[in-house]
């Protein structure tokens, strides 16, 4: 039963990881295209660090927690399947994107900012990772 209940809150904590990674590069661009010291300007910068300590990062962090101990608990025979160092390595994608968006966010109206049109071709790619590794899971093609 420990097992399904810690199943249960890694799957609540990606799907809020993923709502976040979804909306973050959104709001960037909104704020990339606002006026610097606007109104808009401010509410999205504002909305962007809520959402990054609300939201974004108490649940990679409970993601990795609640994923590693599902590892754990299942250790040694889940390492031993392909399926999962596919999984490991979505994850370590999404969790690098994270980073790319959070340090994009600081750089918004300075002379590194980043460009709207890069961020919207970016903002699918944890998506696309995220059902690499939901296929890789619940598919195990490499089992």
């Amino acid at each position: 039963m420990l097992f399904e209940w810690i199943r249960a809150l890694h799957i609540i904590s990606v799907i809020a990881w993923m709502a976040g990674m979804l909306m973050l590069p959104r709001l960037i661009v909104y704020r990339i295209e606002s006026v610097p010291g606007g109104e808009t300007d401010q509410t999205m910068d504002k909305a962007i660090r809520r959402l990054r300590m609300i939201i974004l990062n108490p649940a990679m962090v409970l993601t990795w927690v609640f994923g590693l101990t599902l590892i754990a608990l299942q250790w040694p025979g889940i390492m031993s399947q392909g399926w999962m160092h596919l999984k490991l390595a979505m994850v370590l994608g999404i969790s690098a994107m994270h980073g790319v968006f959070v340090g994009m966010s600081k750089k918004v109206h300075t002379e590194k900012q980043p460009k709207a049109k890069t961020l919207r071709m970016l903002n699918e790619l944890p998506f696309i990772f995220a059902i690499i590794a939901v296929i890789a899971v619940v598919v195990q093609p490499f089992s």
